[in-house]
């Protein structure tokens, strides 16, 4: 009876303990056992709630299965299994173990049926995750998940804040629908939107994700932005601000993403974009935009792990990850070419490939239900995706020019993982069905009608278009050797010069102080230097033996009479 209550993370937080007593092949079996054996455990569950306790006054449900939870369980089990087939060249147990907790945390989260067990996880996700930024073990990686860390921290005490109010308000920690009534709501929303990288809180995924590791990166694109997604999926379906901050979402990263050097920065842009598709389809809460919002999840982290997998690939075999440095690959690494450029089809949402099957879905909510505005916002952000993700990436990578570079494919464990993603991405597209058959609600949806198929590849056409004619004017934005500073200027630059001008006032008014003090303690000093001189001399002086032995008798008298009294 307790296999069939076990939750999904167990296994990942034993197998992380197997994981710091084993080596070499037996290691690598557990590591590809688990994700295995606990998504088979997890597709023959029943929905419903499978472990709960009393806490307190609470009750706290550890397990809940529901199509929700579940279509995020079954993908971030795939997402670990690709992760460590990527990762089986490595010999560093800080990574393997990290990964494995982090991955086993996301899955916590999104099974948890209270705020307080959700807190837990929350927490768990930031703090396993930054080693995969440490295993990197550079300076600017040390200092990307320094900043890292303190942000996701921050976003776990205004959850647990959050939680604290909300459990006051309505005598529960049961996490459903929260709504932004009270601020309870609005603190949880903040603590959700931190993690989801909302406008002006986004700069902790493109600072941290492009100084992980090279398998580091792959889990870190799976899993933290997704839960959060899925938390905003689960308490705030409908509320229309997320309408407005999605689409924001998806236009502000291209122009960061076009201008980019380091491709890998790119591609963290590029997420920002792709979760803002998932926003906007929540916001506007009906049962297509949550079916596009949740589809468009489960294919982003497949389709942006091949992505981010491929430049993985480019950078363990090179050494560079700069756009300006790369160039003329495609002809000593063609497998990692053409697997890149199915991930960039995917994520440019090409017919026939994972990304038009959810894309769309949100696409035609938001007609439907009157934003026309925010449809043109996102048909903007699909054609700035397509001149960022999909050509930008494999185009300055592998045939820009030639770099005189010449790197082989990467190990074989790394190409397989890139080639089961990339078979998702084309099995999805051509079948849809078998991803919408999960999906929380049945709405009949046909993402291969003609307006759609036709309408797509118009805007895929005209935007190659525009990326070839502003190419040969010399009007694209060149790949620079810099490092772009967005919102992350305020507390990377302006606030340490803030910190350092304030201290060094400060600095001088104690010198100030300290001078003025120490000044008067020398005149106070003198001053009693030259009474104890005066005093001394007086102290000094010899008397004469009778007069000392005379005020002895008086001494001795007086004590005398005093006790008769």
């Amino acid at each position: 009876m307790w296999m069939t209550e076990l939750p999904p993370f167990i296994p990942f937080f034993i197998g992380a303990l197997i994981l710091l007593a084993t080596r070499g092949m037996l290691r690598s079996a557990v590591m590809l056992a688990i994700p295995i054996l606990s998504g088979l455990h997890l597709w023959m569950m029943p929905e419903g709630v499978h472990l709960q306790f009393a806490f307190l006054d609470y009750q706290l449900i550890p397990y809940r299965v529901d199509k929700l939870s579940v279509m995020f369980g079954y993908v971030f089990h795939i997402a670990a299994f690709i992760g460590i087939v990527y990762s089986l060249h490595l010999r560093d147990t800080m990574q393997q173990v990290a990964a494995m907790l982090y991955a086993g945390s996301a899955l916590g989260a999104v099974f948890a049926g209270d705020l307080l067990t959700l807190f837990v996880f929350w927490e768990l996700l930031a703090f396993t995750s930054v080693f995969l930024i440490w295993a990197r073990r550079t300076e600017r990686s040390y200092h990307a998940g320094m900043r890292y860390l303190l942000i996701q921290v921050l976003s776990g005490v205004i959850l647990l804040a959050g939680t604290l109010f909300y459990a006051a308000q309505h005598k529960t920690l049961a996490f459903g629908y929260i709504g932004l009534d009270g601020i309870a709501g609005w603190l949880i929303f903040i603590a959700f939107g931190i993690k989801c990288a909302f406008p002006f809180f986004h700069n902790w995924l493109t600072d941290a994700y492009p100084e992980a590791t090279v398998t580091g990166t792959v889990f870190l694109s799976a899993f933290t932005t997704k839960v959060a997604v899925y938390v905003l999926a689960r308490g705030y379906p409908g509320a229309e601000i997320l309408v407005y901050i999605g689409a924001a979402m998806t236009c502000f990263p291209i122009f960061f993403a076009v201008i980019e050097n380091d491709l890998r920065r790119v591609l963290a842009y590029s997420l920002i974009n792709q979760v803002g598709f998932m926003v906007v389809g929540i916001g506007i809460g009906t049962a297509l935009a949550i079916n596009g919002a949740v589809s468009h999840a489960f294919n982003d982290v497949i389709f942006k792990g091949l992505l981010f997998m491929s430049m993985g690939a480019v950078l363990h075999m090179t050494g560079r990850m700069n756009g300006s440095d790369l160039g003329g690959l495609y002809k000593t690494m063609p497998k990692t070419t053409i697997l890149c450029i199915v991930g960039a089809a995917s994520i440019s949402a090409f017919p026939l490939f994972s990304g038009f099957v959810s894309k769309s879905m949100v696409m035609t909510a938001a007609l439907e239900e009157g934003f026309d505005w925010i449809w043109l916002m996102l048909l903007f952000a699909s054609a700035g995706v397509f001149h960022h993700a999909g050509i930008k990436i494999p185009y300055f990578a592998f045939f820009a020019h030639d770099s005189g570079i010449r790197a082989s494919d990467p190990p074989n464990n790394m190409v397989i993982a890139m080639a089961i993603a990339a078979a998702l991405c084309i099995a999805i597209g051509i079948y849809p069905q078998a991803l919408y058959s999960l999906l929380p609600y049945d709405t009949g949806y046909n993402p291969y009608d003609a307006t759609h198929v036709l309408a797509q590849t118009q805007l895929l056409f005209f935007s190659a278009l525009a990326f070839v004619w502003l190419n040969l004017k010399g009007m694209y934005p060149p790949e620079l050797r810099s490092t772009h500073l967005d919102v992350d200027w305020v507390y990377r630059r302006a606030m340490p010069k803030v910190v350092q001008s304030l201290f060094s006032v400060l600095w001088q008014i104690d010198t100030a102080v300290r001078g003025a003090v120490k000044h008067k303690l020398t005149l106070c000093l003198g001053y009693f230097v030259g009474k104890n001189d005066r005093l001394s001399i007086l102290l000094s002086r010899n008397y004469p033996t009778g007069s000392m032995a005379m005020w002895v008798v008086v001494v001795l008298a007086t004590y005398l009479l005093l006790s008769f009294l």
